[in-house]
């Protein structure tokens, strides 16, 4: 049986869909929403722990080095749409 988008088990079929849309729209069916876990409640505080705990000429490494990143898989998407115009252009 298919997932929704927070893992709650879904009708695969349409008519079922249908159906599991109209119990939920008249009251039939309560979706309960999940707290978040307790380790992600952690691991956010985490980050900013860790953060903290940085140097400031850390941080600045970790920072270009996402940049870095960033921008070359810019620059393969760029190459990759360009060659893929160029084709499209030549016919």
């Amino acid at each position: 049986m298919p997932k929704g988008p927070k893992g709650e088990k879904r009708p695969a079929d349409v008519i079922g869909a249908a159906v599991m849309v109209g119990k939920i729209a008249t009251g039939e069916v309560v979706e309960v929403e999940e707290k978040p876990s307790a380790a992600a409640e952690l691991g956010r505080k985490g980050g900013k722990a860790r953060a903290e705990g940085m140097t400031a000429k850390r941080r600045i490494e970790i920072a270009r080095k996402a940049a870095r990143e960033n921008t070359a898989d810019f620059a393969i998407n760029l190459t990759l749409w360009k060659t893929k115009l160029s084709s499209i252009s030549d016919t």
